[in-house]
Formats: C-alpha cells, structure tokens, sequence
C-alpha cells in the first residue's frame, strides 16, 4: 500500500514538471508538444495505478491510451504542416493573421 502512494505521489511530482516545463518553454512547438506528451504519460500512469489499486476493469485506461495516442498524431500532424509552410516551429515567426 505503501509502495502504491509513492508512485502516485511520485508521478504527480513528476507531472508537475512537465507542467512547468510546458509553460517555462513558449518558443518551440516540439518542446511545447513533447511536454504535453509527458504529463500525459504520467497521468496515464496515476490512472493505471489507481485502477489497480481500487481492482477496477481498465478499460478506461485502454481508452485514454487512445485518445492520447490521437492527441499526439494531431499535434505531429500540426507541427509538419507548420514546420512545411513556415520553415520553422518558432512562435515568433507566424502570426494568426496572416491565413
């Protein structure tokens, strides 16, 4: 039981760090994406452990999987098509204006 409450603690201090990293770096969308993907996986891991913990079915972790997964080819796809019409996934270098 022990065990169970430190990798959740442990895992909550670590999304905390992608959390500050996600808000510490605005310049690049890779650095920005790659943070998000990490929080993620350590929300994905808090909820599997607390799934296991409490002896629930984890279909909702299978589905969170998903939905993550589907998060992370829509920001891949966002960051090709930006890095192919700008040249580079700068925030400075585009403006919303210009579409």
């Amino acid at each position: 039981m022990m065990v169970m409450t430190f990798n959740v603690v442990l895992m909550f201090l670590i999304m905390m760090g992608g959390v500050s990293v996600f808000c510490s770096k605005r310049k690049h969308l890779l650095a920005t994406l790659l943070s998000l993907e990490f929080i993620v996986l350590s929300l994905f891991l808090i909820l599997f452990i607390m799934l296991n913990l409490f002896e629930c079915e984890l279909y909702f972790s299978m589905v969170f999987l998903t939905f993550s997964v589907c998060e992370g080819a829509l920001g891949l796809a966002i960051l090709v098509s930006m890095i192919r019409t700008h040249g580079n996934d700068f925030f400075q270098t585009f403006s919303v204006l210009q579409c």
